[in-house]
Parts: structure tokens; sequence; C-alpha cells
């Protein structure tokens, strides 16, 4: 293990909150070596209907006042069950069973039920993953930060909805105090995760514990949440345990990393350490993994002139070279627009118009992959529906083998069908959790009349063997399933009739990135074997770094820019396609070209 302690530790500060500062030594002073968290051996143990289940064994590791510590790792990893230990959160059938959690010097354990819910809050802040699910939606967000405020004793009445007012614009949101009296499905994600900060920092607390604070945004609004984020925890002198997946951002945001792996921390050191000198294998996994990371690696080899095989270990599309595209579009947008009619607020008042998609045009080779990259509500969602046949454009025209998408002939619709199929983004929500697995890939052989019963099994069977399952999936429901293995069953239900086209709508933004890289691998695979090509819509430019062969940039409605992925990310023309380029995590480290 390489646990390294700060070669500085920060020393502890003041906050103008009395109430925070109990407990704290005489004169305000702490030792320079005292950690503010100290966690060792911890064990945490779920009872199941099968018994119990150790999620994290012999968990230690240190956060010093004022650093930032990342744990990374993927999803049952145990890094968000050993973060819910030390603020006394764990699910109803999770109990600390071992070890020892110290808290500025105080043992968490022994504080019982009722201490822990007075340090969490007003000494321990938190900022939750999903902000849909952890703000409450028939509450004003002011309400609800005036809340948290009243509850921990920092303020009441006109003085706590003042000091909500003030935390809003610290978090970096405009028009506070008009914000403060709107409801969070009012917000847009990041307005929603700036909310949470506000709130997770409204008691001025010494530990602050980001749980994938960012994974459902946009990197420009991920960049931005996690500078503010940074820029108020400096200016409080509040440490941070970040938790996520992604060894770039924890690189680029940490000063030391914790990697955890089957409950497990398998190893731990500064950042720079984790990253250029990885001792464990499952921290070269993360690292060859991280797609932040292996767009960094190809940028770096492009321009150290260290060839095409380092290069090649990261890219995924077949070629990047323009000679090698065909002049063969197997579907060509022309000039399409979509126009949508907003309703009025009153009644009886006219509604308006907003233009999602103004004007766009762009083809797909046959057998390449074409990347649309942009922000939420830039339209690229939009375009894929509109390819789809989901939507129809208000203008323009798409046309698929020389056909014209949307016409009124039936047959050919159903042809259409046959030959272009989705991957959505939420393997939850794409699959019917009633049906068995086999019947989920069966159903567009059935629904369009293949073969006989012993035909489409003998289907489902080599779709499943296409993409890496085993048959005895096949009886299970998808929630008895991973979200990587959901997403393998996603892709086989989209293989079955034999595509020529496959639209990925964000395919795999939902999946760690171990699982992320697996899929992307699978679809390069599928691509090579099947011929198959690809529209291929995300907002995280590293994963499209690897994939495409040909990249259009869309701002809202409007494609910007658009060549090959070299051209984009090594010669971007808009400022606009630079500033996503410049969110990408980890673009600024200092790493080695291979993967460890």
């Amino acid at each position: 293990m390489n646990a390294v302690a700060p070669d500085q530790p920060v020393e502890g500060t003041t906050t103008d909150h009395p109430a925070l500062d109990a407990g704290r030594p005489e004169g305000g002073a702490r030792p320079p070596a005292q950690p503010l968290l100290s966690i060792r051996d911890l064990e945490v143990t779920f009872r199941t209907q099968h018994g119990s289940t150790a999620a994290v064994r012999g968990a230690s590791f240190d956060v010093m006042p004022g650093e930032t510590v990342a744990i990374v790792g993927e999803s049952g990893s145990g890094k968000s069950t050993t973060a819910m230990a030390v603020i006394g959160l764990l699910a109803q059938n999770g109990k600390v069973t071992g070890g020892t959690i110290r808290f500025d010097g105080t043992d968490v354990a022994a504080l019982g039920g009722a201490g822990v819910a007075r340090m969490r809050g007003s000494q321990i802040g938190m900022v939750p993953q999903d902000p849909m699910s952890n703000l409450n939606p028939v509450m004003r967000v002011g309400a609800q930060i005036v809340e948290a405020l009243e509850d921990n004793g920092v303020a009441r009445g006109g003085a706590a909805r003042r000091r909500a007012v003030a935390l809003l614009e610290e978090a970096g949101l405009p028009d506070a105090e008009h914000r403060a009296a709107q409801y969070p499905h009012e917000f847009s994600g990041g307005m929603r995760q700036r909310a949470l900060i506000a709130m997770g920092l409204s008691c001025r607390p010494k530990l602050l514990i980001a749980d994938e604070p960012t994974s459902a945004l946009d990197v420009t609004v991920q960049r931005t949440i996690l500078d503010r984020l940074e820029a108020l925890t400096a200016e409080l002198g509040t440490a941070v345990l970040l938790i996520t997946h992604d060894l770039g951002l924890a690189a680029e945001r940490a000063q030391r990393i914790v990697v955890m792996y089957r409950g497990e921390v398998v190893e731990q050191g500064p950042a720079t350490q984790i990253l250029t000198q990885p001792q464990h294998e499952y921290t070269r996994r993360l690292l060859a993994a991280a797609p932040s990371l292996a767009s960094r690696r190809i940028q770096l080899a492009k321009h150290s002139g260290a060839g095409a095989a380092l290069v090649q270990e990261d890219l995924l599309a077949l070629s990047s070279d323009e000679s090698d595209v065909t002049t063969d579009a197997i579907i060509e947008v022309k000039d399409v627009s979509k126009v949508f009619r907003l309703r009025g607020k009153g009644l009886l008042s006219r509604g308006t118009d907003f233009t999602a998609v103004d004007g766009v045009s762009f083809t797909i080779p046959r057998g390449k992959t074409v990347a649309i990259v942009g922000e939420s509500g830039s339209g690229k969602s939009t375009v894929a529906r509109m390819m789809l046949d989901l939507t129809a454009p208000t203008s323009g025209s798409i046309l698929f083998n020389g056909v014209a998408v949307g016409g009124a002939d039936r047959a050919a619709e159903v042809r259409f069908r046959r030959q272009v199929q989705p991957i959505f983004q939420d393997p939850y929500a794409s699959l019917d959790p009633l049906y068995t697995i086999y019947r989920t890939i069966e159903e567009p052989l059935r629904a369009h009349g293949y073969g006989t019963a012993s035909e489409r099994r003998a289907r489902v069977l080599e779709l499943m063997s296409d993409v890496a399952l085993t048959p005895d999936l096949l009886r299970r429901y998808p929630a008895e399933l991973s979200g990587g293995q959901r997403q393998r069953v996603a892709i086989a239900r989209a293989l079955a009739l034999n595509p020529d086209l496959v639209v990925c709508d964000e395919a795999v933004s939902a999946l760690d990135v171990i699982v992320q890289s697996q899929i992307l691998h699978l679809l390069a695979d599928l691509q090579h074997r099947l011929g198959l090509s690809y529209l291929f819509i995300s907002h995280d430019l590293a994963v499209v770094r690897q994939i495409a062969d040909h990249v259009c940039v869309m701002e809202r409605g409007r494609i910007v820019e658009q060549g090959s992925a070299d051209d984009v990310f090594d010669h971007p023309q808009q400022e606009y396609t630079r500033m996503l380029l410049d969110a990408i995590p980890g673009r600024d480290l200092e790493l080695s070209l291979r993967a460890g």
C-alpha cells in the first residue's frame, strides 16, 4: 500500500459560527500532524436475505484539515458506503462491525445516534450525487437551505432567509434572491447542484463529502461546479472527501487518492504518484479505462511524435484518416430544422416558437462513426430522434440509403425500423423490468416475424455471444444484472435485426469507467466485424476522442464546427469547441503515455 501523508499538513481554520468551533483546542490551533478524519480498519456489513455481506473490509486512510482526498473505484467498490459510515447514514440493514472512525479527535461511534446527527451538517457537510432526488420537489430551494440553517442553529427567521440568498450567490447562482423562491424543477441540473453545494457548505463545515457531485453533468458545467466548489472550500479551509469513479477527475482535483476495490483499499498516495507509478493492477485498469486520461495520452502521443502505436492503444475508431473515408453515405441530413411550440403561461395566451435544431447538415459514411457533441440543450438528442423517425423535422430532409425518412409508405417505414436501431442512455429505463433477458432480445425478432421459435432462440444465443454474455443470464430479469450487463443486453437487442445504422444516444454516460471502456471496445469490435455505422451522441469529448471518425459540434441548435476527429481535437476553429475541449478533466495533467 502506498499510504503517504501530505508533506505539509494544512492547519485548521476558524469560522464565524461559534458552535462549529466547539471542541477545538484552546487558542484555535490544531496540532499540525493530527488528521481531521482518521479511518482505521473499517468494516461495514449489510444483512441480506442470503446472509451477511461485507461491503467494506479493513479500510484505513486519513484526511488532513483543508486537504482534498478522492476515493476512486467502480460501483460496488465500497467508496460511497465508507462515506455514509462516516456520517451515520448507512441503510437500515447496514452496520459498522469493526474498526474506528475518528473525526476531529472524537470517536464517531461513541457519539451515538443523536451525537452523529448533531455533527452531520454542522461539522460535516454533504453534496450528494443526484440533485433531483436529494432536493424536496414541493419545497422552494431557499426554504430548504433555511431549514438546514435553522436545524443546525446557525440562523433563524429573516436572518436565515438572507443567509440562504447569500449562500446561493456564493455558489455562483445569478439572481439568487429570485432563484431562492423557485422550486427544484425550475432549475437546470447545474443549478440544482450549485444549490446542493450551497446547502452542504451552509454551516461552514470542517469536512465536505462530495459523492459523485458532477457525474450527470456536461463537461463545461462539471468544470464550473468543481471550480466553484474548490474556490469555496479553499476560502473556508474546508477539507473535501471526493467520491468518484473517474481517476482523471480525481487526479485533477485531489491532493491524494485512495483506490478501493471490492470493499478494500488497494492503493493510496499522492495523486501524481498514483498517475505515474500505480502499484496495483486494479489502479492500472482504472488508468487505462478513464476516458479523460486516454484522451490526454492520445494528445501527448501525437504532439510528442510517439507514433501511431501508442495512439492506437487508446483510439477505438478504426481510422481517422480522411483518405480512408468512403463517399458512400448511409444517411444524409440536409438543412434540417425542428421548431417546437411552447405553451403560454395563461389559459388563453398564445404560445411561442422555440427552435431546437436550426439548419443542421451532415452525412454518415457507411461503416464509420460520426459523433455529435455539445452541452445539454444544444439539440443533439433532437437530431437523433429525427434520424430515428421518432420526431418529424419542421423543415429539411433526412435520406437513408437515398430514401426519405418519414414517408407515408408503410412498407418503407418497416424496412427503416429494421435497419436503424437505437441504444439509449439509461439501461435501467430502456429495458422492460417484467421481461426476461431472453424475451427482451427476442422481442424485435418476434415483432418483425423473424423465423421460427427455434430459429429465434438460435439468433438470441448468437447475439448473447456477440456481446460477451453467457446463456445462463437469459432467464434473469434486468434488475438481476449489473449496469454494464444491462447495456450489453440493450446492444444485443439493437443488433437483433442486423441493422446498418445504430444511434447511440449517450449510450455509455451512465456507466463506470471500466464498464464504459468495455462497452466502447465492444462497439468498435462489432463495427469492425459487422460493418456497422454509428451516430454517437455524447457530451463527453474524452469518450468521443476515442471512438469517432468524424465530429460535429453543436451549440444552440446549430452545427458550429465539424471535421475529422483529429482536426477538431487538434485544431479547433471555434471558441465554443475550445471551451468544450478545455473542460475535459485531466487535460493539463502530466502523465506517462502508457496507462501504467
